[in-house]
């Protein structure tokens, strides 16, 4: 799956994201990290286990020998999934889009692609290449069982055509978060111009998969004569749970940004006064109560923006010492990412808060003028009051 959501894979995290308990950097291509979860070591035992007696059969003599056969069966089965994530990342590259990282977990894997899709093309092809590239694995695969000896090569090397065809497949089915369901969406968007109303379609089409999925259990044995197992039932209650939960996370997005763009900075900001960086905190502050301003910034001689005052760190320094310390020992220094433009807004607004996390930012004017500060409880404010409407 990519980030936009993918099939095998998962959900989109800002370029900044902290890396999840529980996860290992194992290397990584074109620059970008390659992580694996500890759930994935669940999966290879799994796989090695459940494979163990179809090896005792082509090879009876490997003795315990045969769970490490299996266990090398899923390092390579899950090869080829990073090869399908790497695709989704190498094109999302190409495209002009930041890649965070590739993960490998329990499902499958996820690649992490920073902002959502610009153009329905972009959308497009950024999700159908991981299923291509994965029924490309398994028809080469499959060309290879005919010719590789047989044994527990040619066993490996079925299992692998097997697997990557059925992955290919299944994620081409028109749902979220499927890559087939940002390929639905993407063709909606073109057609329609609206990305939510799409992702809306493509989360129903997610929805509908799941149900299906989920249903499958029951028809096995009206159809195809077949009982389900336990390991059937269960299998298929996780993946219709993964597909239902994503799609519906999708749809909850997608409503969210569409209220994004009445998402402004401008009109968030609080009323700045600009004070010299040694000037006394009651002396800054009796100023600022006079001008009726929010916010206050230090400035350098030359009137270079220096930092923001907190307003935190005001209300806790007691009165008596207020005239005796500069304003500076409560004023936060313009970092990178602490200040941005005056008419940043919607997805950019929502992106430069995530990737920077702090109390307040400086907003200014295409040149240089300080046009006031933005405090994040007001976004948060504005933020809720949007989703609410």
């Amino acid at each position: 799956m990519s980030d936009p959501s993918d099939p095998a894979t998962g959900e989109r995290r800002p370029a900044a994201s902290p890396r999840a308990p529980g996860t290992f950097r194992i290397g990584s291509i074109a620059g970008i990290d390659v992580l694996v979860t500890s759930t994935w070591f669940i999966v290879a035992l799994l796989i090695a286990v459940t494979f163990a007696p179809r090896i005792d059969e082509v090879q009876a003599d490997l003795g315990v020998l045969k769970y490490v056969a299996g266990f090398v069966m899923a390092v390579v089965l899950y090869l080829s999934v990073l090869l399908h994530e790497a695709s989704h990342a190498v094109v999302a590259k190409r495209l002009g889009y930041g890649v965070t990282s590739i993960t490998l977990h329990f499902l499958g894997g996820m690649t992490e692609i920073d902002g959502q899709s610009r153009k329905p093309r972009h959308e497009f092809w950024i999700a159908v290449v991981g299923p291509l590239t994965s029924i490309a694995i398994g028809a080469v695969a499959a060309g290879l069982w005919f010719v590789v000896p047989k044994g527990l090569v040619q066993l490996a090397v079925g299992y692998l055509a097997g697997a990557n065809l059925l992955i290919g497949v299944m994620n081409l089915v028109p749902g979220l978060p499927l890559d087939g369901g940002r390929v639905l969406k993407a063709a909606v968007w073109g057609a329609s111009g609206n990305q939510h109303r799409a992702t809306i379609v493509a989360g129903w089409g997610g929805r509908l998969t799941a149900l299906a999925l989920l249903a499958w259990p029951i028809v096995m044995e009206p159809l195809f004569g077949l009982e389900p197992t336990i390991l059937d039932v269960v299998l298929v209650f996780i993946l219709g749970l993964f597909l239902w939960t994503g799609a519906t996370a999708a749809m909850a997005h997608a409503r969210l940004r569409e209220r994004l763009p009445a998402l402004v900075a401008r009109p968030l900001a609080r009323r700045t006064l600009t004070v010299p960086s040694d000037l006394p905190l009651a002396e800054a502050v009796r100023r600022a109560q006079e001008e009726q301003a929010g916010s206050i910034v230090t400035v350098a001689p030359d009137g270079r923006p220096l930092g923001i005052v907190s307003e935190a760190a005001v209300i806790a320094m007691p009165a008596d010492r207020r005239p005796w310390v500069p304003v500076s020992t409560v004023a936060r220094s313009l970092e990178d990412g602490l200040t941005l433009p005056a008419t940043v807004a919607g997805e950019d607004l929502v992106l430069a808060i995530s990737r920077r996390p702090a109390e307040e930012y400086l907003l200014v004017e295409p040149d240089g003028r300080i046009y006031g500060v933005l405090s994040t409880a007001d976004v948060d404010k504005a933020f809720r009051a949007n989703a609410a409407r």
